[in-house]
């Protein structure tokens, strides 16, 4: 009884001498407990205007690296925005970008976007964020950019130009990869913490190589994979091949799945969404 007392004041004393932007900021649950990796499910097919189930998340592929995240409870973003999500008038309250080619990003974002984040360097530091929209918290990593497999003889590294953005909303980790050109080192995984759900590129060389996307995956351990920036069906069948002894594959012919944490399917699933820009419903 006399340690809990001691242990409950030192923590106690702790949380008073923290400073008080630290007691106000929203902890990370991906990084807390990201030993427990939680049970997701997942229905596929609607529309982005449809209501979605409490405690759920919807996803849709947009194109090339873009994907809609909606939430149960309200916040939505889009990722590596390139300012063109389709004909639908919709303002998602988060936009991420990275710089490494101009479909990942746009200098003229809509202007009613209440939040844009560029994943490079700002005002000549490593981009930074933890922004609390609603019940969705979004935070990033940086990592290099370097020369793909096919930009020969190009050496040239830029540190902490790219990011992977992670979302926090409705209990799940969703992590998207950005313009990936290197594995993350130990630092950064333990950065990311739990990821449920990761975009990652499979293009086979413009960003990872698809043995470091496959190391990437076995160590991150994430539930449910969706491919991107895949170029071609050749490419993307690569990709599938070379993972289907560790993963269930599952191809689609709709854009969007919903994932809560309820179930978790039976084994590690990269799941095939097809792009389709937004537009309202006829």
């Amino acid at each position: 009884m006399r340690s809990f007392i001691y242990t409950y004041f030192a923590f106690l004393i702790a949380a008073i001498a923290m400073p008080a932007s630290a007691q106000s900021q929203r902890p990370s649950h991906c990084i807390a407990i990201a030993e427990a990796a939680p049970r997701i499910s997942y229905i596929q097919k609607a529309s982005f205007r449809d209501s979605i189930d409490p405690f759920s998340v919807r996803i849709q592929y947009i194109d090339h690296s873009m994907f809609l995240i909606q939430s149960a409870s309200g916040p939505s973003a889009v990722t590596d925005y390139n300012g063109f999500i389709g004909i639908a008038d919709f303002v998602p309250d988060v936009v991420t970008m990275n710089n490494a080619h101009d479909t990942h990003w746009t200098s003229f974002p809509e202007p009613r976007i209440p939040n844009v984040l560029e994943g490079w360097w700002q005002d000549g530091k490593p981009a930074e964020y933890r922004l609390e929209v609603g019940e969705m918290l979004v935070r990033n990593v940086t990592t290099d950019t370097r020369p793909s497999a096919f930009e020969f003889g190009s050496t040239t590294v830029n540190p902490n130009a790219n990011s992977i953005f992670v979302f926090e909303v409705e209990g799940l980790c969703i992590g998207h990869m950005g313009h990936l050109h290197h594995e993350p080192d130990d630092a950064q995984y333990a950065a990311l913490g739990r990821l449920d759900v990761v975009m990652v590129p499979v293009d086979g060389g413009f960003t990872l190589n698809t043995d470091e996307v496959k190391q990437m995956l076995a160590r991150l351990r994430s539930s449910l994979v969706l491919p991107m920036h895949w170029f071609s069906e050749l490419n993307l069948d690569r990709f599938l091949e070379t993972m289907s002894e560790d993963f269930r594959i599952e191809r689609t012919d709709g854009s969007s799945v919903t994932v809560s944490l309820r179930d978790l399917p039976s084994e590690p699933t990269i799941m095939v969404l097809r792009p389709e820009f937004l537009r309202d419903p006829q």
